[in-house]
């Protein structure tokens, strides 16, 4: 694997902090929107997540990932594991607390 490019510092850089913080906008609003049963968030983290799918491909490209395929299939199953997380986490907790609650 041949190393990033220094003219590719900028776009590594936005990617990278843009992954961070469209996951956590994204992770935010689908509880949010979950929680309190405001289903009109979550065409707001369906928008994060389309934006974390940019910037994780826009970092994949700025660190020459592209070049071999255990790289490109590494990133696919980061971002198809990263949709369904907080979906398997809501599912967890509500089957936790029911339990707990119908169980005292």
């Amino acid at each position: 694997m041949e190393p990033a490019k220094l003219g590719n510092f900028f776009l590594l850089f936005f990617s990278a902090a843009s992954v961070i913080m469209l996951g956590a906008v994204y992770a935010f609003m689908f509880a949010l929107a979950r929680m309190r049963n405001l289903p009109q968030l979550m065409p707001f983290a369906h928008a994060a997540y389309a934006g974390l799918l940019v910037a994780a491909l826009a970092l994949a490209y700025a660190a020459n990932l592209y070049s071999e395929g255990l790289w490109i299939a590494l990133v696919a199953v980061m971002l198809i594991g990263y949709f369904l997380a907080p979906h398997a986490a809501f599912r967890l907790c509500r089957a936790t607390h029911a339990e707990r609650h119908s169980g005292s």
